[in-house]
Formats: structure tokens, sequence, C-alpha cells
């Protein structure tokens, strides 16, 4: 029984190598439609208190794809073709993958509103179906034709109640979903027909990410209209979309019901409550509904992503391939304002939060490693900062974490299980300069994996360890 118990958490282990999508990493992406229109505004991006591009921000924090809005013909031309076109050269410059989300609409396309653009509204269905295949060709034909085709590609955005109301409405009915799914279709072919291969990987996108029941409903409904497609796309928001446990009982049920890849294609998490006085009502949020331990504040935004990432790297299956943070730039410049101000990565006067270092890792066996410092060295030691992996691992009960610190600083060393909540803290106090070991005595826990996590003003790394008793 020890050796098979061991066998499956090597499995575990290993998830990323031999189940995940090789020719994909795992995606670390930001939306960040809104940041030509701001930037155009006189909006401005700062690190370290220096002005920089707000993509070479999120390059240097590990961020390896952005994912931009399309919307068909927007009354001021942010997020339609155009700008979507130089924006994406930029993106591809830096060295991004691209994420194309088109909404079909000329503004925002969400579970409550699919308008259709207002040069579609009057077209009969079998109009309206060939106009959203020619449509669907011509963007990306327009991207391939300057470099830039996206890697991946989103047919309608939250299109969980149908897409291009009233046509396109789920209503739930037969006739509903043909129609509905026969509109995805002719999207799918504009894809496919313009990119000439199956390269553009085809997100279809809904709210649900810890609501199983509906999850099921809408792709079990979808896959039996014929609907071919490769990734299943999810936005989370706690506040919305249910509790921790939710969202990865959904990832894991559906992973293995549609062997296909999940991608959380948004979430967020709030700094402050505070707002500008900009014009603009900021995006609410029930705070009964925020995961205990992640409090509205600085630190409780920079705790989010490591247990978000760890859950979803941990799906069944390694079906999980990765995140993108909506809209981490949205900050407000008037006149345009900002309804997200407060769950951006940067504070009011744009100035890059140190919940941003959460959004990169490298992509080894921890989960989490950060080094915001860039390889500081001492005079003394020539040492970086590094979590080791403990040793024993698999133990029982006891095992020793090593680390080394090249700065002087606070230095805190906690234990947390697998739903993020912590167990032990090891180390939470002013450390010199040098090499330490701490143990750990699991005697009261039970068997399990467990993550232990590192953290200094500079420095924050988790790894995964596992109790046999």
């Amino acid at each position: 029984m020890y050796k098979i118990v061991l066998l499956y958490l090597t499995l575990i282990f290993q998830f990323a190598v031999t189940a995940q999508d090789k020719s994909i990493s795992f995606i670390r992406g930001v939306d960040i439609s809104s940041a030509p229109q701001i930037e155009d505004a006189g909006g401005q991006y700062r690190d370290s208190s220096k002005v920089k591009d707000v993509l070479d921000i999120f390059k240097e924090y590990g961020v390896n794809y952005v994912r931009l809005r399309l919307w068909n013909a927007p009354s001021d031309g942010y997020c339609g073709l155009t700008k979507t076109l130089d924006f994406a050269k930029r993106i591809k410059e830096k060295g991004f993958r691209l994420l194309l989300d088109i909404h079909y609409s000329d503004s925002w396309a969400d579970p409550g509103q699919q308008t259709k653009p207002s040069a579609w509204t009057l077209l009969p269905y079998n109009i309206l179906e060939d106009s959203v295949y020619q449509y669907t060709k011509d963007v990306i034909n327009a991207l391939k034709n300057q470099g830039t085709i996206p890697e991946m590609v989103q047919i309608g955005n939250e299109i969980t109640n149908g897409m291009l109301w009233l046509d396109g409405k789920n209503t739930g009915s037969t006739d509903a979903w043909t129609k509905f799914a026969d509109l995805v279709k002719k999207g799918i072919q504009g894809v496919r027909d313009a990119s000439d291969t199956n390269q553009v990987r085809i997100i279809i996108h809904i709210d649900k990410g810890g609501d199983n029941q509906t999850s099921r409903w809408f792709f079990d409904n979808l896959l039996q209209q014929g609907v071919q497609f490769d990734i299943i796309g999810l936005s989370y928001y706690p506040w919305w979309h249910g509790t921790f446990t939710q969202l990865r009982d959904n990832i894991n049920d559906l992973s293995v019901r549609y062997n296909k890849n999940i991608l959380i294609v948004e979430t967020a998490y709030p700094w402050t409550i505070q707002t500008l006085n900009d014009g603009y009502n900021n995006v609410g949020f029930d705070i009964t509904n925020l995961p205990q331990g992640y409090p509205v504040s600085f630190q409780g935004q920079k705790d989010y992503p490591p247990y978000f990432k760890q859950l979803i790297k941990n799906s069944a299956n390694g079906k999980c391939i990765g995140f993108f943070y909506w809209e981490p730039a949205y900050i407000s410049v008037p006149p345009i304002g900002s309804p997200w101000e407060n769950y951006t990565l940067f504070d009011f006067n744009g100035n890059a939060m140190n919940s941003i270092i959460e959004l990169g890792e490298q992509d080894s066996d921890s989960v989490t490693t950060v080094n915001v410092a860039k390889k500081i060295r001492t005079s003394t030691g020539g040492d970086e900062f590094k979590l080791y992996q403990n040793y024993p691992n698999p133990f029982n009960p006891v095992t020793h974490i090593k680390y080394t610190v090249p700065l002087a600083g606070i230095v805190t060393l906690k234990v947390y299980d697998i739903l993020g909540r912590e167990i032990a803290t090891l180390i939470n106090t002013e450390k010199a300069p040098g090499r330490y070991d701490s143990e750990f005595d699991a005697s009261k826990l039970s068997s399990g994996i467990y993550y232990y996590t590192l953290k200094t003003n500079e420095f924050l790394s988790v790894k995964k360890m596992v109790l046999i008793k």
C-alpha cells in the first residue's frame, strides 16, 4: 500500500511534464486591453519610481501571454480592429504570445449582455451567420498579414447565455442551442480558414469557474451540437464564482469529463475599498464571499495569486494550463476614469505594487519562485535567495527545510495545507545573511500534500512536500 500511495503522489508531482500539452508552458497572462487608451490619455506606469512601458514591466515580472478584447465598431475606436492591430505589434515585438478575445459586440459582452454590433442589428439569421464567419476570418487575416497571428482565440466572451442576442440567445431550448452553436461554429470556421492550419487554439469561454452543474450543462450541450474546440475557458472571481474548493472540483471534473485543457481566462483580487472621484462607480464585491485569510489589502492581494496558481496547477491530469489576470493596469486617468482601479496591480498613481511579482514564476518544481532582487549578492557570502526542497520528502513525521538569505531582514517561513490554510509558522523574525535549517514536525497532521513558503521583502518562494504516515 505504501508503494502505491508513493507512486500516486509521484505522478501528481510530475503532472506538469506528463499531462500538460507540452506545446504550451504554464500560462501567466494579463488582459491589458485598456492600456492603449490609458497611455493616450497621458497615463504612465512606474516600477521602482521609473516610468516604463507597461509591457516591459509585465515582461520583467514573468508574464508570458497578453489577452486583448476585440469589439466590432466601438464608438471611440479603442478595442476596435485598428487599435488592436497596433497593440498586437507591440505585444509580439516584446516576445509575448497573444490571446484574442472576440466579443462580437460593439462594447462589453458578458452573461448579462450580448448585444449585436449595430451594423448587424437587422440582419436575418442566415446573413448573420455569414457575417460572423467573414468578420472572424478578416480579423485573423489582418493579424496574420502583419505577422501577429494569435496563438489562441476566444469565440465570444462569457457566452454561458449565448451570443449575438436575440438570435443566438441561449434559452436552453433545442432550437436556441442549435442557433447559438451554429454561430459559434461559424466563428471557429473563420479562424480555421484564415490560419490555414490548426495552429490557432480555439477557446470557448464561460463565467462559471466554481459552478460545476452549469459548466456541465453548457459543455455537454455544446459538444452535442458538434462544436469542436480546444480549450475550456473559465472566469473565476471568488466573490462571484464560488470558493477555492468549488473551483478546484469544477476544474478536476471538467478536465476528466471532456479531456480538454482548461484556462482561467479571467481572475483578479481587490487591494482596497477606497475609490477615486473619477466619475466611475467601481465594480463591487461581497466581502463575505472572499476566501478566508485574504483580506482586502495590499497583503491580501499579494497572497492571492500563489495559492490560486497552486490550486489550478494541481488540477486532475494537469489539464489547467494557466491563467490571465484581468486588467491589472486599468488605472484611472482623466478623462476616462476606471471602474477597476481597486483590483489593479498598480496604485492610484500608476506605481507597480508588490503584488505584481506574484504573476511570474520559474517553470520548476517550485510552485512560485520570484527573486525581485535580480540576483542580489553580498560582499561576504555571494549567495542568492534560495528555498530548498525539504528533506526527507516524502517524510514522516519530521522533515528539514533549508533556505539561504543574502540580505538582513524579516524572514517568514510558513506551512499551508492543500487549500491554502495556514498550518504553522516556523520562522517570523529578523535574520542575518546566511544559510539556515528549520525543522518541521507534522506529528499532529494527516497524510497529504502540504506547501511551505519563504517570504522576505525581496523574495517569495513556495514548494510542496508530502507527508505519509
